[in-house]
């Protein structure tokens, strides 16, 4: 546009710019042509925003349909790529520690074996804990999920490793169909008392292999949209973090719309 105003040689002024002159032209073309993307970038753009980065083409679409704007997965894929919208993706927690076990301490055989499409409520659990890191100080977040109604059915918060934090969420399940509870073979998992009360709800013990968490996934996907979804880090006491926990439990439970 600066070339044609001034009047200039078009060859001179692109050898100065380092482009070529068909591309020059092609640039123009483009440019006198009104942004048709531009309103619904906008609208992906402030949901892009509202999830701070991390929401992918189906989010971005879920949350626009519940305003009452329909758009095509391949149209938000294209715009993301099209304006940089690069979604930020979770990282493997590289901190997870295995700790060694008694004699005491009993391994059970992998009885979910990946099978997460389950479609019976109260037939299949995932349980697990995580770590959730504010201030100078270490919380830990154990949680029990159903992976037929993939509802968060029983959850507990403490500031120590010990076997109350297992044991008060399994204190927490309410409602309790006869079927299995599936984790991966940390300490609590495999420790008698663990055991017992697990089958006193009438529950049968399913176990992933050591190393691999893939069985277990329901419940590692929790864990992910928690860390991405919730401000913990910025709690200034235990109190306001339980607080946040219960909160979030609320709304993943009741109000967040889920893919499938």
């Amino acid at each position: 546009m600066l070339i044609r105003q001034v009047g200039m040689d078009v060859d001179k002024l692109a050898a100065v710019a380092n482009v070529s002159r068909s591309g020059y032209y092609k640039w123009l073309r483009h440019a006198e042509v009104p942004e048709k993307d531009q309103p619904d970038y906008l609208l992906v753009k402030a949901v892009f925003d509202q999830g701070r980065g991390k929401y992918g083409w189906r989010t971005i679409r879920m949350k626009l349909a519940a305003k009452g704007t329909v758009m095509n997965h391949k149209k938000i894929q294209r715009i993301k790529i099209k304006y940089g919208l690069v979604t930020k993706i979770r990282r493997a927690n590289p901190y997870k520690v295995i700790q060694s076990k008694t004699n005491d301490h009993r391994v059970f055989e992998n009885k979910l074996a990946r099978d997460s499409r389950q479609h019976e409520p109260q037939k299949a659990y995932c349980t697990d804990i995580t770590y959730l890191p504010w201030g100078r100080r270490l919380t830990y977040l154990s949680a029990v999920k159903d992976v037929a109604t993939r509802e968060v059915v029983a959850w507990n918060v403490s500031l120590c490793l010990e076997m109350g934090l297992v044991l008060g969420t399994l204190e927490r399940m309410r409602r309790v169909g006869h079927g299995l509870i599936h984790s991966d073979q940390g300490f609590h998992y495999t420790n008698p008392e663990y055991i017992e009360r697990v089958k006193k709800l009438g529950l049968v013990q399913s176990m992933s292999r050591k190393g691999n968490c893939l069985d277990n996934a329901p419940i590692e996907s929790f864990f992910g949209h928690f860390k991405d979804e919730v401000d913990y880090k910025d709690c200034r006491t235990f109190e306001e973090l339980k607080a946040k926990v219960a909160e979030y439990m609320q709304y993943y439970n009741n109000e967040r719309q889920q893919w499938n």
